[in-house]
């Protein structure tokens, strides 16, 4: 009986300190909020009939003119619309395209700007005129999802001294209308 007993005993201690040794929990609620705004996006991409962009497909490209001359020959997608009896101007097409999410916005006001003056060459995009001091109006009605053709245009002096390097950055900006 006394064996019974201690029997008894020890199944109740394993029972009791199974039971106290349960894993113990804890709840808890998180909530979650967000709001969602407008937005657009804009990337360069390569246009058929100009010089393959560095970076197409992004919103940061390189268009590299090559060797220009108000005579000679120019690379593949360089035009040379231009030649005075002081200047000549090349120009390539670029593809701009801006994209929206969760707006009702119809279009969008493009601008361009120089990024750092240049005292004796002239820029266009899409035949504006474009310097550092003020961004242009390239487009005040560009159309969302669609590539949309511009020529950056270069017109230089006949005075630039030979293997002379041109370069700069135009900047862009899409503003929803």
């Amino acid at each position: 009986m006394i064996k019974n007993r201690l029997y008894l005993a020890g199944f109740v201690l394993v029972i009791s300190t199974a039971s106290s040794l349960a894993a113990q929990t804890s709840t808890g609620t998180l909530t979650v909020t967000a709001t969602v705004t407008s937005s657009i996006n804009l990337i360069f991409n390569s246009d058929a009939s100009g010089v393959a962009l560095t970076g197409s497909g992004s919103n940061a490209a390189t268009l590299a003119l090559g060797n220009i001359s108000a005579f000679g020959t120019l690379a593949t997608g360089v035009t040379r619309p231009t030649v005075t009896a002081t200047t000549f101007t090349v120009s390539s097409a670029m593809d701009v395209n801006v994209t929206k999410a969760n707006s009702t916005s119809a279009n969008y006001t493009l601008k361009a700007q120089l990024g750092s003056a240049d005292a004796t060459n002239s820029w266009t995009v899409g035949g504006v005129a474009v310097t550092s001091t003020s961004a242009a109006t390239v487009s005040a009605t560009g159309s969302y999802a669609t590539n949309n053709n511009y020529a950056v245009g270069l017109t230089v002096p006949f005075a630039t001294a030979t293997a002379t390097v041109i370069s700069n950055t135009v900047n862009f900006t899409a503003t929803a209308n």
